[in-house]
């Protein structure tokens, strides 16, 4: 079941999906609420919706037409010294579903003080 719809993501990017787009955002929101439900199955409803939508934005790229390529935040062309430089987003993960830092805020999971790790209980003392 996924947690938001082509139509969410629409609104958010300020553009009509085409409808291959669309197929594909289905699909990858689907994916996205799998992802999620790993995390924190019992995050608020909202959270996950929004959650979804990034994921899915940043896994399709801006959807420019500009010649560069998806997930790409700037980019340098030359021409008779046949140069190219991009600068991909998000660390080189273009095109993948991933929760970043925000997001998991969001979903109330990450790095918390006073947490417990399981490995903890398997110490073995000599008492």
């Amino acid at each position: 079941m996924a947690y938001a719809t082509y139509t969410d993501i629409q609104e958010r990017m300020l553009r009509t999906l085409s409808t291959d787009e669309q197929a594909i955002c289905t699909t990858l929101l689907e994916d996205a609420s799998v992802l999620i439900d790993a995390y924190n199955k019992n995050a608020e409803a909202n959270a996950k919706k929004v959650v979804a939508c990034r994921m899915v934005i940043r896994a399709l790229g801006s959807g420019d037409n500009t010649g560069l390529p998806i997930g790409t935040t700037q980019g340098t062309m030359s021409a008779l010294g046949y140069s190219q430089t991009f600068t991909i987003s998000g660390g080189g993960s273009v095109g993948q579903l991933y929760l970043d830092k925000t997001d998991k805020k969001y979903l109330s999971i990450g790095n918390k003080i006073g947490s417990y790790s399981p490995l903890e209980s398997m110490v073995i003392t000599n008492d």
